[in-house]
């Protein structure tokens, strides 16, 4: 499989959306277009940054308001976008589930379409390509941190969506696992939207969201945003 080459990346656009859980907006946008390559979002506990990640997969609707990608609705073409935005959540554990690495690839890529005989050098490739090639035919609970992470990103990738979103990415790997993870996740074609704690990695994006009591605060390159956030989290 060659390696995928993104050169235009999907226009997301939030319109007059919120999130209404209990009678309480835990999300209100008025207005908000993500088209960069690296997007940063940042915020406190409970600010709505999973949310707004969950609102662009489908895998949230919104309470009011619309939310397309290349100007399809996840209210009504969630299958169609969540072929073009994958999702990597924070606990691995929950999104790998097979107990054999390369049949968990697999099940992914068996509702993608691709015939029965490529899928197994489709996984493969994923893996290489994450430098994981060599935990194929590993159990999954024989694996550290780090490495369940990439296998969970691998089975994203092998469907090559044209964004992928990261919760939390780093939150449970130590320093070298969070090294490695973050060096491949710089190297990869795709639009990135991170949500995360992890400043340092939030300052290699092009531009970063602050969300805070549920709204946008900041939205501004990586080195204004982050001051700004800090000033804020006082």
């Amino acid at each position: 499989m060659e390696r995928l080459s993104v050169t235009a990346f999907p226009t997301i656009a939030l319109e007059n959306v919120a999130v209404v859980r209990d009678g309480r907006r835990v999300l209100d946008i008025a207005g908000l277009t993500l088209a960069e390559r690296r997007i940063g979002v940042v915020g406190l506990n409970g600010s709505g940054k999973s949310t707004l990640l969950k609102l662009i997969d489908g895998l949230v609707l919104p309470s009011e308001g619309h939310v397309t990608v290349d100007g399809l609705s996840t209210a009504t073409d969630g299958a169609a976008i969540r072929r073009r935005v994958g999702f990597v959540f924070q606990n691995p554990d929950n999104q790998v589930v097979f107990p054999i690495v390369t049949d968990d690839l697999a099940f992914g890529l068996k509702n993608s379409g691709l015939a029965k005989a490529e899928i197994p050098a489709r996984a493969q490739a994923a893996l290489d390509r994450l430098g994981i090639g060599h935990l194929a035919k590993r159990r999954i609970h024989e694996l550290s941190g780090g490495e369940k992470q990439l296998v969970a990103l691998a089975g994203v990738i092998t469907v090559e969506p044209a964004t992928i979103l990261f919760d939390e990415p780093t939150t449970l790997l130590d320093l070298r696992n969070r090294d490695r993870f973050v060096a491949v996740l710089a190297g990869l074609p795709q639009q990135t939207i991170i949500a995360s704690h992890d400043l340092d990695l939030i300052a290699t994006c092009e531009r970063v969201i602050v969300i805070h009591e549920a709204r946008v605060a900041i939205d501004a390159p990586a080195a204004a945003a982050i001051a700004a956030y800090r000033e804020l989290a006082r």
